[in-house]
């Protein structure tokens, strides 16, 4: 039997064991049995990093034999140098950030560590870092690191352990309401990418995203409920539940208005919300939506602004029981191969600077268009473009913002719509 095979088969095993022992382990034991399957593979250890809310830290989930409770944001890590507070690495300064940021992997010069990126689906989820791998063994650590997210991620659910490594700081009740609704960040197929982000993460009060796939089409939900209070927060979650409910019932766009609206002036009166919905057909790519008192999307089509490709007359906003029996209109677009749609709650266009500039459409294209032109996919140019929005705000947004950035790129030629 030859080397590599040998090694091929030690590395099956390895994974299978994980695997196995992984249904009755706890989140707590994750790290520690990633770190021992990296130790039988040849290498001097193994350390999981999940990135925070916010995407600016990547913290470090601690063994067993390292944990110390620490109040209630859970564990205290003193690691010497690498850079490294508290367990944490900062995402935009660190060789382990560039993994996450590029979803690729990096080697210190002296390849005596590695890190590899940890991606559910196209979601960012962390990185693992690799302390001296054995040569040509770099894809039995990937596949390590690949199974090491889907056990984060399966176990993130029911452990506040994990919740509590990915947060900096206390969250309001809304906004605990809020991301309990929310899907992941990034979601995507070989046909489309969908990618959102929200601030002010900790106390979001009335914004929220849903994006959703069928097997030809991606459903976009954008909602921004008035105020910020818990009233905010559980309206746009009703909203969501209901959006999705009719839905997975069949109904169709004007089908899921009506039905929003009519929720919110039966069970939450006085509570209006503006939003979108949206089908992109991801065979044909033609864009159905409807808008509801909601700022109108943005076409991006070879690295510019299409001005007003998407602009229509808005309906009235949800919460005035006018679409139970009013259902608003419908409006239709056919987009071309590439083609990137972004959607944003006023919160981002509004927000004004310490000197009372306010950050605009045109610098909200332009962030994401430069970003994209540097060769960043949409997570990363959302997450740079959510950094550049909280400077530009001096880091305190006084209402919330959500952007997301919808794309269209089939593997294979299309049809010209007709």
């Amino acid at each position: 039997m030859s080397t590599a095979r040998a090694a091929s088969d030690v590395g099956d095993e390895v994974l299978a064991d994980v695997l196995e022992r992984s249904h009755s382990a706890s989140a707590a034991e994750v790290p520690g049995l990633i770190d021992e399957a990296a130790r039988r593979l040849g290498a001097a250890g193994a350390r999981l990093y999940v990135s925070d809310l916010q995407q600016v830290w990547l913290a470090r989930l601690p063994l067993a034999s390292e944990r110390s409770r620490s109040g209630a944001l859970g564990y205290t890590l003193s690691e010497p140098g690498g850079g490294v507070e508290g367990g944490r690495l900062e995402v935009d300064s660190s060789l382990a950030g560039l993994a996450y940021r590029t979803q690729k992997t990096q080697l210190t010069i002296d390849a005596g560590t590695a890190w590899i990126p940890m991606v559910d689906g196209i979601e960012r989820v962390g990185v693992m870092e690799v302390s001296s791998p054995a040569p040509g063994t770099h894809g039995m650590y990937r596949a390590l690191a690949s199974l090491a997210t889907l056990l984060v991620v399966s176990k993130a659910g029911h452990s506040d352990l994990l919740v509590e490594r990915e947060r900096s700081r206390p969250m309001t009740l809304q906004a605990e309401l809020l991301w309990a609704f929310l899907p992941p960040r990034t979601v995507g197929t070989s046909r489309a990418t969908s990618a959102a982000v929200l601030e002010p993460a900790y106390e979001v009060g009335g914004d929220a995203f849903d994006h959703n796939f069928t097997e030809d089409r991606l459903h976009l939900t954008l909602l921004d409920a008035m105020g910020h209070d818990l009233a905010s927060g559980g309206a746009s979650a009703v909203g969501l539940a209901v959006c999705r409910s009719t839905r997975r019932a069949g109904g169709g766009l004007r089908d899921i208005a009506s039905a929003i609206d009519r929720t919110l002036a039966q069970w939450i009166p006085e509570r209006l919300m503006t939003g979108i919905v949206a089908n992109l057909d991801t065979i044909r790519g033609e864009l159905t939506w409807i808008n509801c008192g909601h700022p109108p999307p943005l076409l991006i089509r070879d690295g510019r602004v299409l001005s007003e490709a998407l602009e229509r007359p808005a309906d009235l906003p949800f919460g005035f029981g006018f679409h139970t029996d009013h259902p608003p209109r419908q409006h239709r677009e056919p987009l071309q191969p590439g083609d990137r749609v972004l959607f944003y709650s006023d919160g981002v266009t509004e927000a004004r600077s310490s000197s009372g500039e306010l950050f605009g459409e045109s610098r909200l294209a332009d962030a994401v268009i430069r970003s994209m032109a540097s060769g960043d996919a949409a997570p990363e140019a959302l997450r740079r473009l959510i950094l550049h929005l909280l400077l530009h705000q001096d880091q305190r947004l006084t209402d919330d913002a959500t952007i997301l950035l919808a794309e269209w790129h089939p593997p294979t030629p299309v049809r010209p719509h007709v």
